[in-house]
């Protein structure tokens, strides 16, 4: 991965959040199996971390989506569009 987050970046446009999450716990998986050595443990932590900000950059997305729904009906209802 790249200082800037192009690698990140990419990833977010090609995984989906269950890969993503799939993913993420298979490298966990394998982390704490051990075995591996240090420079796939590397790998691997870096990997997760990325996964990690592909899932939270869905999450945020899905959090934004429900707030701009949840505020909808007050909208509507403070517009007189809707009775209580």
């Amino acid at each position: 991965m790249t200082d800037d987050g192009t690698t990140t970046a990419a990833a977010k446009g090609t995984l989906g959040y269950e890969q993503a999450r799939d993913e993420l716990i298979e490298v966990v998986r394998r982390l704490e199996a051990g075995g591996t050595t240090l420079e796939e443990s590397l790998a691997l932590w870096e990997r997760g971390e990325e996964l990690a900000k592909v899932c939270r950059h869905w999450l945020e997305g899905a959090r934004a989506r429900l707030d701009a729904a949840l505020a909808r009906p007050e909208e509507s209802s403070e517009a007189g569009g809707a009775p209580e």
